[in-house]
């Protein structure tokens, strides 16, 4: 039970979520085979995911079970690729559709040689604030605990790098990109920014992560492929 897992989110659940079945299930597991052999099993199986996804996106996971979770760190660093749909015209509160929408445009739709080149703009390095609704930690309390209560806090800026962005369609006000980024980078950000740059404003409607490093979601399993329905 020493491993490491693909696993394709499915979109409304957590990654704690899909760490905590999983965990129900290999612990249970791990107890069956234990009980077979006569030996007394672990109190609890080590089960962690590498990298958050919201709830509202999809995609790949890498859960690491057992002796596996003390490379977590090392997965973390790794780049990642994701194909994201941006609405513009409108914004978010969060910069996803959980938020409060509200419309920021009523202008004629922005032309696609205006569009390809702004979203060409956000190639190479860039400094990028971090999302009040995020995990990041502030004065030990999680970002998104404390935007929730309308608490403002000073969110940190971080160095990131979008070795990749193209536009895969895009017909007004729908803009679909595939990007590959640096570890640490929001695409909900990411898809905000563009919007600003547009004159627009924007949000992301969908997300979903294809890749991480040499780790394709095509590789990954179900939570089905575990029993797991909920």
């Amino acid at each position: 039970m020493d491993e490491i897992i693909l696993i394709d989110k499915p979109k409304g659940m957590t990654s704690f979520g899909v760490v905590a079945r999983l965990r129900r299930v290999f612990t249970e597991k791990i107890r069956e085979e234990y009980k077979k052999e006569g030996k007394t099993p672990p109190k609890r199986l080590k089960v962690g995911h590498t990298g958050t996804l919201d709830p509202f996106a999809t995609g790949l996971l890498i859960v690491l079970v057992g002796k596996a979770t003390k490379k977590c760190s090392e997965y973390l660093k790794l780049d990642k690729e994701y194909v994201a749909e941006i609405k513009l015209g409108e914004v978010s509160t969060t910069g996803d559709p959980e938020g409060i929408v509200q419309k920021t445009y009523t202008g004629e739709p922005v032309p696609l040689s205006e569009v390809k080149k702004v979203v060409q703009g956000f190639l190479g390095e860039s400094k990028q604030i971090t999302p009040a609704f995020s995990a990041v930690k502030i004065n030990g309390r999680k970002a998104y605990e404390l935007a929730r209560k309308d608490v403002q806090v000073e969110m940190p800026e971080r160095t990131i790098f979008v070795y990749e962005i193209e536009i895969l369609n895009y017909e007004w006000p729908m803009l679909k990109i595939r990007t590959k980024v640096s570890s640490g980078t929001y695409i909900r950000t990411l898809g905000e920014d563009i919007g600003k740059r547009l004159g627009t404003g924007g949000y992301l409607t969908e997300l979903r992560r294809t890749k991480i490093d040499k780790f394709f979601v095509q590789d990954a399993k179900k939570l089905e492929d575990f029993g797991i329905f909920e």
